[in-house]
């Protein structure tokens, strides 16, 4: 049983993500939340699989939220869904960057919510890429340009088909992707990718799709330095 903490400042958007929730036989509401104090609050009481985080809310927003829960080493197996809209860009990069596993955007379908808290609580990233290089794309280029971009000494320690693999993640392609693109086992590709985590210190795969383009190891909308791999 998948537990989730709903959070959004209104009631009746909660009512419906409860009874969609709810009707998954692999599902359980554990609780509620109306800001972002409330739901770091309730997260701590009670430790659930998936907090699914409204970003706009008054006292405490999301973002805010996301990061307390992230840095909680009590919490260190909670993941964040976000919800958004396509207006919520800057909100979305900043939850990325406090730690959250990915974001959904909020007219999706109603078995996509499920599979994605589904997706979260397994421990993968849930990252649309087209919406990620929507947003990435546009901080790396407004923000911090190539110019101005400082390189990380972490992706020093990157191998060169660990920086493959980060490109690769970047890009949207899921283990079984990955293994069949560098002609590996499933096995072998994901540990590429947990040892890249560990090396840059990310949380997730979301983290380390945002190492890839604040690092510029990814290029929005183009080809990577050094590689042959569309992103």
């Amino acid at each position: 049983m998948i537990r989730v903490l709903l959070v959004d400042d209104q009631a009746l958007v909660r009512a419906g993500f409860r009874g969609l929730l709810d009707s998954a036989a692999d599902l359980e509401v554990v609780g509620e939340a109306a800001n972002g104090g409330e739901a770091v609050a309730s997260t701590r009481a009670l430790l659930p699989d998936v907090v699914l985080m409204d970003l706009r809310m008054p006292e405490v927003d999301g973002v805010t939220a996301t990061r307390r829960i992230t840095e909680d080493p009590r919490l260190s197996a909670v993941r964040v869904l976000v919800l958004t809209t396509f207006t919520d860009e800057d909100d979305v990069f900043a939850a990325l960057r406090a730690g959250a596993s990915g974001f959904l955007v909020k007219d999706a379908e109603p078995e996509e919510l499920l599979q994605a808290v589904r997706t979260v609580a397994a421990g993968e990233a849930l990252l649309s890429p087209r919406v990620t290089r929507s947003v990435i794309a546009r901080f790396t280029t407004t923000d911090t340009g190539p110019a101005q971009r400082r390189t990380p000494p972490e992706l020093e320690l990157l191998t060169q088909r660990e920086r493959e693999v980060v490109q690769l993640v970047s890009a949207g392609l899921s283990n079984d992707d990955i293994a069949r693109r560098l002609v590996v086992s499933p096995l072998t590709a994901k540990t590429h990718v947990s040892r890249a985590m560990a090396k840059v210190g990310a949380r997730d795969r979301a983290q380390l799709v945002v190492f890839g383009y604040e690092s510029g190891l990814v290029v929005p909308g183009g080809y990577s330095p050094g590689s042959t791999q569309p992103q």
